[in-house]
């Protein structure tokens, strides 16, 4: 039976995008979920930058390239030879997840922790033990960064389970499962390299309703926690600032300045009774009075001012 289209109804339909949908590889994440996971990600990127600049000593920069839903089998297929996979989970949430590091990273890793310079040099060989426990390493750090990305949305407790470098031992999905993959950039030096993510919708189910834009934005609305008033309190009463108490000023010639010595009298432009004033981070701030304190010049404040002129302590 073919269909009854006006010419009308044909062109209209040429004019649309018309995408394929494949009902065997559901989309089970909205778009709304996806940006919340991609506005995420990118802190968890930043976390990452800083890490791994710290640790590796050299220029490093990981940016997000994209957050997609994929089925897991494509996952599977695009993970490259030498690769060296994390599977760790993360409570409360159920099930595996992994991470991944390319060999351009992974390699450059290796290298720059054993003291090297930071060349790529892949092996036919296994993993030794030593750079089993770097790899150790750095995963487990990576997932800290990993746990304080998601604290916007759910307190997680990450945990490395193992690591694996054929991806063939990662039966964590069934093939045609709904996975999200988070791709990032790395930069290291002058090698660049992929880390991804490969979250299962199985593993996300049970945070899906808070990866909506009005909950997460709503989240990074609350309130500041006493523990965060107080660490603020903390810092700002250890906080120093110059204090100049000026007594009056005076202009004299460079002459008169170089002939000066002791017992010559300079004449200020304030008069004996006028009030100090006190600069505090070269802004006036405060009316003072000169005296003592405990043997020591001292000024007690007397009044405020508003607004005031800087002085330049040049």
């Amino acid at each position: 039976m073919e269909p009854n289209f006006s010419e009308k109804d044909a062109e209209a339909l040429n004019n649309k995008n018309i995408h394929t949908y494949d009902f065997k590889k559901a989309l089970r994440f909205s778009q709304d979920q996806i940006r919340t996971l991609s506005r995420i990600h990118e802190n968890f990127a930043r976390l990452l930058t800083s890490y791994f600049s710290a640790q590796l000593r050299t220029y490093v920069q990981i940016t997000t390239e994209k957050v997609e839903q994929v089925a897991y089998t494509d996952f599977l297929q695009q993970i490259e030879k030498k690769s060296i996979l994390g599977v760790f989970e993360a409570q409360p949430l159920t099930g595996s997840m992994v991470m991944k590091f390319s060999p351009e990273v992974a390699y450059v890793m290796f290298d720059r922790l054993l003291g090297g310079q930071g060349n790529v040099v892949q092996r036919s060989s296994d993993l030794t033990e030593i750079e089993i426990s770097v790899i150790n390493r750095i995963f487990n750090q990576s997932l800290g960064c990993f746990q304080e990305a998601w604290t916007s949305v759910i307190e997680l407790s990450a945990e490395l389970k193992e690591i694996e470098v054929n991806p063939q031992f990662l039966p964590m999905a069934s093939p045609n499962e709904t996975v999200i993959i988070v791709n990032l950039l790395a930069k290291i030096g002058d090698t660049e390299g992929k880390i991804q993510l490969c979250l299962p919708h199985l593993v996300l189910e049970h945070v899906l309703p808070k990866l909506s834009a009005r909950h997460w934005l709503a989240s990074q609305k609350k309130a500041i926690e006493h523990e965060e008033v107080e660490a603020l309190e903390k810092r700002l009463h250890g906080t120093k600032m110059d204090i100049a108490a000026v007594l009056g000023e005076v202009t004299v010639d460079i002459k008169d300045f170089l002939d000066l010595k002791a017992g010559d009298v300079l004449r200020l432009n304030e008069s004996v009774d006028a009030p100090v004033k006190l600069y505090v981070d070269q802004k006036q701030k405060f009316l003072a009075q000169p005296g003592t304190s405990k043997g020591r010049l001292a000024v007690q404040i007397t009044g405020l001012c508003g607004e005031g002129e800087f002085y330049d302590e040049g």
